[in-house]
């Protein structure tokens, strides 16, 4: 009788400690890196509870610089928006690795993420989710557009759209046969390239039908036939050839824009071990191809393309041959001020008539 009552003393104990470690994970992420069937998994697993809010780079960044890294318990900003937003604003807090199953992750995305995202010699962003921008195309009405200044040709006026973020001002730079990322820490440098950029993009004004915001706008777009050829994420091709053969992914010839998007604590986060305890489950392989089939994009973990779908892989495979692989321009950290040049940039093409 009197180990059944110490027995239940601890077990009961124990639930208790269970129950108050158990928090509830505010995420901030991107469309299709939380599947509600991972985070049923998750909750059911860790007695963490998940709430998910969707965004973007540019939104990411403004929430938490609004409160000062509060709000959120894990962002994923992409790993160039990392470093320099640290030193500007000071809204992460460094990766704790002794909490991270760091041999979930591919070696050679976790040491290069972690050189992209050190500030002051401590360690801020993790891999996750990696790919590139490029072109998709309606290669029965617009094969002859291979490179990023090709949507500017006459063939497809009035049928190409882009966004007017800085991928965009990026990939024409290259196009245009210059080398922005090498002028990253020369802003007169960086400037000279962005009014080249500038000009070429005013003149190819009349040739976009929309400046697209959304992935579903632009896939809506290119599945009515108003939009031909535009700028966008390799997933959206690959989605879109799924119902239509004609439609795909091109990695331009100057080369795609390679991303990865990261794990970041903010700084005023108040449930860091639910945090690291999301990151360590979905690096799992078989939770990271549920991440990879949902999203369309691959991850960093181990093995996590055992279980992705052979349609995706067959047009991974027929985006990127090896040279396209070889020639991926992966973003490197952007310097503290660039955004703002390019922000200039942007609005004076919007602007213009």
């Amino acid at each position: 009788m009197k180990f059944s009552l110490v027995s239940t003393v601890t077990v009961a104990a124990a639930l208790t400690a269970q129950i108050a470690q158990a928090d509830t994970l505010r995420l901030l992420t991107w469309g299709g890196y939380a599947p509600q069937e991972v985070i049923d998994m998750f909750e059911a697993e860790t007695g963490h509870t998940v709430e998910v809010t969707t965004s973007n780079n540019e939104e990411m960044i403004a929430k938490l610089r609004a409160t000062n890294g509060s709000g959120f318990d894990l962002a994923q900003p992409s790993q160039d928006r990392i470093a320099s937003a640290q030193e500007e604003f000071g809204i992460y807090k460094p990766i704790d690795m002794s909490k991270v199953t760091a041999e979930l992750f591919i070696p050679s995305m976790l040491s290069a993420t972690a050189g992209n995202t050190t500030y002051e010699g401590e360690v801020y962003g993790l891999p996750h989710v990696w790919g590139t921008s490029g072109l998709v195309v309606n290669t029965a009405l617009a094969g002859n557009v291979t490179d990023y200044t090709d949507l500017c040709d006459a063939s497809v006026a009035g049928q190409v759209s882009y966004r007017l973020k800085r991928p965009t001002l990026i990939g024409f730079a290259y196009s245009m046969g210059l080398d922005p990322f090498a002028a990253y820490g020369d802003p007169d440098a960086y400037q000279s390239i962005l009014n080249e950029v500038e000009a070429e993009l005013t003149e190819c004004k009349p040739n976009v039908r929309t400046y697209w915001d959304g992935g579903d706008e632009i896939k809506n777009l290119l599945r009515s036939g108003e939009v031909v050829a535009s700028m966008a994420w390799d997933t959206g091709g690959w989605q879109l050839n799924a119902d239509n053969p004609d439609i795909t992914f091109v990695a331009p010839e100057a080369g795609a824009l390679g991303w990865i998007d990261t794990f970041v604590l903010p700084a005023r986060g108040r449930a860091d071990d639910a945090a690291y305890d999301w990151i360590n489950f979905v690096m799992q392989p078989e939770i990271a191809a549920m991440i990879t089939n949902t999203a369309g994009n691959f991850t960093a973990a181990v093995d996590g393309d055992a279980g992705v779908s052979a349609d995706l892989k067959a047009r991974y495979q027929g985006s990127f041959d090896q040279a396209a692989i070889d020639n991926i321009k992966w973003y490197p950290p952007v310097p503290a001020g660039l955004e703002a040049l390019e922000g200039a940039t942007l609005d004076r093409i919007n602007a213009a008539n």
